[in-house]
């Protein structure tokens, strides 16, 4: 059953938990000496506000079991930090594909326990090149998740690549104002026009200060 959700809880944009203690003792633990100017950006309010939702609402929705997650746009791991650290979740392994080389070497750092062990790899590629077949960067996977679509364009160039059938949890939101944003997307209706899903399983808007933050979870 479709479930929909609109959390005006937020609306405020008031801060909510932080990553738990043991994602934070990772981050610190990586002793990065150089690290990259925009990195406290990854865990400010809204950015941990959004995966924790993401996080809540996948496991409601899809469960918590996946061999093999690729994050599109992943950024410098923090999701892949939560997901692996969350007890609910039973992950193989995660693979965060970003197309900034300058990501990577965070998200192992960040992610080093994990990356040691061999259940996190930081893949530099762009996302509208990303392989879904035994051959790919870690196999064919269970889920994809991408938090990052406003910052890509020509969606059906990444869209397209994904595997009918396979499950998948997309972000997105409407703050046009980021000159970065350059495929914002005006509502969450627009949003399910741009990723039409065969089985859509969750859709909600998460309202934020400044911009509304949309998902989409389902199989394509």
């Amino acid at each position: 059953m479709l479930e929909r959700d609109n959390l005006r809880s937020q609306t405020r944009g008031d801060p909510t938990p932080g990553m738990g203690a043991a994602d934070l003792e990772r981050v610190l633990a990586a002793n990065i000496s150089s690290s990259p100017v925009d990195l406290h950006h990854a865990f400010n309010a809204n950015q941990i506000a959004s995966k924790t939702w993401l996080l809540d609402r996948l496991h409601d929705s899809l469960g918590g079991h996946f061999e093999t997650v690729y994050i599109l746009g992943g950024w410098y791991g923090v999701l892949g930090a939560m997901i692996l650290g969350d007890a609910r979740f039973a992950i193989g392994r995660v693979i965060s594909f970003d197309i900034d080389p300058g990501c990577a070497p965070v998200a192992e750092r960040i992610n080093g326990e994990e990356a040691a062990r061999a259940r996190f790899q930081a893949v530099t590629a762009d996302a509208r090149g990303v392989r879904y077949d035994p051959c790919g960067a870690g196999g064919v996977p269970n889920l994809v998740i991408n938090t990052s679509c406003e910052h890509m364009t020509r969606t059906a160039d990444w869209y397209g690549r994904i595997p009918d059938g396979m499950a998948q949890e997309h972000q997105s939101n409407d703050y046009f104002d980021c000159p970065e944003h350059v495929n914002c997307i005006a509502s969450l209706e627009a949003f399910k026009d741009e990723l039409p899903m065969s089985d859509l399983r969750y859709e909600g808007t998460l309202p934020r200060r400044r911009y509304s933050r949309f998902m989409l979870i389902g199989k394509k």
